[in-house]
């Protein structure tokens, strides 16, 4: 113990072992599904989902202990969802290049990273972003994460509206609702669960909460409720199998195709520049988020440590390459972690310990239901959209108006990058035409203009 407060500070950061041990297993548990969604996304590039599902376990993991040695926080990485979709389905699929073009994208972008993660560029932009800005990327997290939540429960889905509440009554069929129906009613009662936790002040509330809600879910597979049915996406809730051997990564390690790059090389430099910007921006809004969160942006916005940060996310993207896999990015998963009170690197240490072990314990992992983590995400964008009330929405418009266009388009483009590139136009715009140019970072002027090039030209 007295070792683990040497290295990790944990006093001081007002923690002890137990709150870390449970902040990294909850969002362990939060996340794990990408071991079982990227596997599924890459395999459209052609790419072999057992190397890749290991490759993903084992950087996300390196990308973790990274986090915890280089900045001592509380933030775990792992494959980024939409980049992990780019790789596959526009580069691959869409622009028919190979899987081992992508990787080499993937893996000159990380380099990249690396070089302006140690050049500060990457922590000049992260200090150019206005507080205001900083604290409505929180809150559009929140917007975001709580988006992902009731969508990963079944409890909105897509629709005429484009989006719209699940029907409920249509899911009754003789007294008994489908698996989409008992699939939303039971992430509905883990929310329930979660928040009445919370509210009693129960420690490890969240980990809690997803558990019993796992197995009400158990329950209601062994009276009949829910009926597994994999061909229509929903699977045996109670582990069958617990221990699996890992599948080999030479499938998809070290497989680097500089060859087509360089001789294709204008189209190379299009896709490294948009998993590049994309990565920044979800990397930086997603610490931005986490870190208000958790209480560690100073008076002026920053974050001590910012370099390190962005440093093992550099890193993990580089490792994932050379693994066999897409984009490492710090995970809005994170925030779950937080919640539960994690502050220090022992929370990613934990989290990226249980990647490791999920290698060979993947037949448990894999069981558990969407439908038990979707309330965990729910609760989170509760809890991250409570800082709102910190945005001065009426003394200045040329700052409230930015926070809006920010927090309404994470959500509603789906996208943390977008939310940023929006509320960062805005806000540089309205403060040029109302003359308030000494509020402007010159950096702002430069993001301004990549954000609307990006648009048009990318």
């Amino acid at each position: 113990m007295d070792f683990l407060e040497k290295t990790f500070k944990l006093k001081q950061h007002g923690t002890d072992v137990s709150t870390e041990i449970t902040a990294g297993i909850t969002t362990f548990i939060t996340m794990v599904y990408i071991l079982a969604v990227n596997p599924n996304i890459l395999s459209a590039s052609g790419m072999d989902s057992g190397s890749v599902l290991t490759a993903t376990a084992v950087a996300s993991a390196i990308a973790c202990f990274c986090m915890a040695a280089f900045s001592n926080k509380p933030f775990a990485l792992s494959a980024g969802l939409g980049l992990n979709a780019y790789f596959a389905y526009t580069v691959c699929v869409g622009m028919g290049y190979s899987w081992t073009y992508a990787l080499t994208a993937v893996f000159v972008e990380g380099v990249i990273f690396i070089v302006l993660s140690l050049t500060n560029v990457r922590e000049a932009i992260f200090n150019a972003i206005p507080k205001n800005l900083k604290i409505a990327v929180s809150v559009g997290i929140g917007f975001f994460i709580t988006f992902i939540g009731v969508q990963n429960a079944g409890v909105i889905v897509d629709g005429a509206t484009l989006v719209e509440l699940f029907g409920f009554n249509a899911s009754l069929s003789n007294g008994t609702f489908s698996n989409a129906g008992i699939s939303a009613i039971l992430a509905l009662i883990g929310v329930l669960i979660i928040a009445g936790l919370l509210i009693k002040g129960v420690k490890g509330y969240m980990l809690y909460g997803i558990l019993l809600t796992w197995l009400l879910g158990m329950l209601c597979q062994l009276v009949g409720l829910y009926v597994p049915n994999p061909d229509l996406g929903y699977y045996s809730v109670i582990p069958t199998s617990i221990i699996s051997a890992p599948a080999s990564m030479a499938p998809t390690m070290f497989k680097m195709d500089f060859a087509t790059a360089f001789s294709h090389l204008l189209e190379f430099v299009v896709v490294v520049f948009a998993f590049l910007f994309v990565d920044i921006f979800d990397t930086l809004g997603t610490v931005i988020g986490c870190a208000s969160k958790a209480d560690m942006l100073d008076e002026d916005g920053k974050v001590e440590g910012i370099r390190g940060i962005l440093l093992a996310d550099a890193v993990g993207t580089v490792v994932g390459s050379l693994l066999g896999t897409s984009p490492i990015t710090t995970f809005v998963e994170s925030s779950s972690g937080i919640s539960e009170g994690g502050r220090t690197g022992l929370t990613s240490i934990v989290t990226g310990f249980l990647f490791l072990v999920a290698l060979f314990l993947t037949p448990l992992f894999l069981t558990i239901p969407s439908f038990a983590t979707a309330p965990a995400l729910i609760v989170v964008g509760f809890l991250m959209m409570q800082q709102v009330t910190k945005i001065d929405w009426t003394s200045d418009f040329t700052e409230a108006i930015p926070c809006f266009c920010c927090i309404t388009m994470m959500g509603f483009a789906y996208s943390i990058s977008d939310g940023i590139s929006f509320g960062i136009i805005s806000y540089t715009i309205l403060k040029l035409i109302t003359g308030k140019t000494e509020d402007l970072n010159p950096l702002m002027y430069i993001l301004s203009v990549l954000f609307i090039l990006k648009y048009f030209l990318i």
